[in-house]
């Protein structure tokens, strides 16, 4: 059995969304009907998007109508619009399941009159979801419980799979919401969709295969905004910083809160959120942090991850860059000039002190970001510190942060950035003639978490 979600699976955006204005345009909505509806809304939004509560609400307004009424807009709604926001390949995926002699079935928190054109449409006999109750072709104001949505979604599908005589462990779930978990918990084949934050990170987690349909991109006027409030975040942070070193009267506090507070307010601005594997390997401190280099946004993400207690190693050439480099300088950051390489063995010394007593560093080997987002060559200082320092090297791998900010381009756009974060190996027995035999063995596990094996 095939489970598939309505919106933003099988079509573009959303129905409900479609089927209201065609409703209000019509001229045909009452008073109470309009009142309800976004009363519903707002209950939705402020109620911790609980969906029964906006159901029950929205259901109230349409009270004495027709139900004719809206089965008539449902197919006025997919004419004008469904018909054309069916992905193409979720018609693909449908007509493979249904070639292979699968039930498929349609599983959506929408109305009868959003679903079953669509249904119809891809020859699907079979929907889920919430309904109206109706009493002499009426609605009665009521919502038939349960509705579709949440655990509602994983009742239905147990009851429609136990009439058919089909095991859930061999099913399979398509959708774009992490509030769809209950469902995806108890088939045997999870499948996110253009899914959600929350979802991406917690299929990348579980290691769910992702399907990505084509996409309308935001308009660089968004992400021309996106930007500036993430440089804005700046501002903010600092403040936060300088509030919190007051507080406990210390500089040290006063900068990592700053740093915690810009990977925050930095990441949340760019609209980037981290999906992350091993986090529970950040605890392994004092350490040396290392992260493969792709785009601008790996500064935010570095931030965000590693928070207190660390120092971050930049070349020299930062320390004269606005605004950055005076930040990095009040941070305490070690700057080192790689074309002088005596200079630059003399700068490590102090991030060596620093991880004897207690604090760790954050370093990027690769020292610059490659042109075709290939893994570049790993300079030896990151490794040098942690085995004089005798501290471990905590890998970091991080995916494909160059989709939040590609070279060339000066915007973030938002995107789900996978991170790995890898045990951390020990430097406790490393010699100083074995040293590139150690950093070749750490840069392979990159390469292979980058699929650049």
């Amino acid at each position: 059995m095939a489970f598939f979600d309505l919106d933003r699976t099988l079509i573009r955006g959303f129905s409900a969304k479609e089927f209201f204005q065609e409703r209000l345009l019509s001229g045909k909505m009452t008073t109470t009907e309009v009142v309800s509806q976004f009363s519903a809304a707002l209950v939705y939004a402020t109620g911790n998007k609980n969906f029964a509560s906006m159901a029950a609400v929205g259901a109230q307004g349409v009270k004495g109508i027709d139900e004719q009424v809206f089965i008539t807009v449902g197919e006025e709604v997919y004419q004008k619009h469904l018909v054309d926001d069916i992905y193409p390949e979720s018609r693909a995926l449908v007509a493979a399941h249904l070639a292979k002699g699968h039930s498929v079935v349609i599983v959506s928190a929408a109305t009868p009159y959003q679903v079953n054109p669509v249904a119809r449409e891809l020859g699907i006999t079979d929907v889920l979801c919430t309904r109206l109750e109706v009493k002499d072709g009426k609605f009665t104001g009521q919502v038939l419980e349960p509705a579709c949505w949440g655990e509602g979604k994983a009742i239905a599908a147990k009851d429609i799979a136990s009439q058919k005589g089909i095991d859930l462990a061999h099913s399979y779930f398509y959708t774009d919401s992490a509030e769809d978990l209950p469902l995806m918990d108890i088939v045997g084949h999870p499948r996110p969709c253009n899914p959600d934050n929350k979802l991406s990170a917690i299929a990348f987690q579980r290691d769910w295969p992702v399907y990505r349909f084509n996409e309308e991109n935001p308009s660089a006027a968004t992400n021309a905004l996106r930007t500036a409030l993430t440089g804005g975040s700046l501002l903010p942070a600092i403040i936060t910083g300088v509030l919190s070193g007051v507080k406990h009267l210390s500089w040290k506090e006063g900068i990592y809160s700053t740093m915690a507070a810009l990977g925050d307010l930095g990441t949340a601005m760019a609209g980037i959120t981290l999906a992350i594997k091993g986090e529970h390997h950040l605890q392994n401190r004092p350490a040396v942090f290392i992260f493969n280099h792709q785009s601008s946004a790996d500064l935010l993400i570095a931030a965000k991850l590693i928070r207190r207690d660390a120092l971050g190693i930049a070349k020299k050439e930062l320390q004269t860059t606005p605004i950055i480099g005076q930040m990095l300088m009040a941070s305490g950051a070690i700057f080192l000039d790689r074309k002088n390489k005596e200079k630059a063995i003399e700068a490590l010394k102090p991030a060596v002190d620093a991880l004897q007593s207690g604090t760790s560093i954050i370093i990027f080997p690769e020292g610059t970001r490659s042109y075709d987002y290939t893994l570049g060559p790993f300079k030896k200082g990151a490794f040098h510190i942690a085995m004089q320092a005798g501290v471990p090297v905590v890998p970091i791998v991080i995916k494909n942060a160059h989709d939040a900010m590609p070279r060339g381009s000066t915007l973030f756009r938002p995107t789900v950035v996978e991170v790995v974060v890898k045990p951390p190996v020990s430097t406790q027995h490393w010699q100083s003639q074995d040293l590139e035999t150690h950093i070749a063995s750490i840069r392979r596990v990159y390469l292979e978490e980058l699929g650049q094996t």
